[in-house]
């Protein structure tokens, strides 16, 4: 259900269409989304069964019609409610690569340096995607200020871990190498 109040907090920012809302769930790291089109149209539907979103078909001259979503005040004050409510559990790290390097024990240094490298290579590619991310700010240009500084904070909030991993994987280097 937490994914159905991503998209009500994003209909809070603005009214969208079903693919304005998959083009800033696909860029964000934080919004978590499997990917597929249905889970989108499938939330917008249920709210809207809820009254908790309205819609209105926008025609257009030479191209499909488009349908924009809108909160409803209703929907509104439930965002509030799971905002307020919700319990606030610590960050989850499941990482694959950490299994990976956790069974490397048979590896040698120069394999195991090889591994740490290219996620260290797959780290700092992530930390320019977001840190170009934040500049464009993508999205926010109808948001309000105090909406746009958390947005960055929450880019800066996961840029610090993106660096904090690289530091992690050069004391396992140095760590490995004694």
């Amino acid at each position: 259900m937490s994914f159905n109040y991503a998209i009500l907090g994003l209909l809070n920012t603005r009214p969208m269409t079903g693919y304005d809302l998959k083009k800033i769930i696909q860029k964000s790291s934080y919004l978590y989304w499997s990917g597929n089109n249905n889970q989108i149209y499938k939330g917008l539907l249920h709210l809207q069964n809820e009254g908790l979103v309205t819609s209105q078909t926008e025609h257009q001259e030479g191209s499909p019609s488009k349908k924009i979503y809108t909160i409803s005040e209703n929907g509104k004050q439930q965002l509030r409610k799971w905002i307020l409510e919700s319990p606030k559990e610590p960050p989850e790290f499941k990482k694959e690569f950490l299994i990976q390097l956790a069974c490397s024990g048979d590896l040698d240094f120069d394999e195991i340096i090889t591994i740490l490298n290219h996620y260290k290579e797959s780290i700092e590619m992530k930390i320019i995607m977001e840190t170009e991310l934040l500049r464009r700010q993508d999205g926010l240009s109808s948001a309000s200020k105090k909406e746009k500084f958390i947005w960055q904070m929450i880019k800066e909030n996961l840029i610090s871990t993106y660096e904090n991993e690289l530091d992690w994987i050069e004391k396992v280097k140095n760590g490995i190498g004694k």
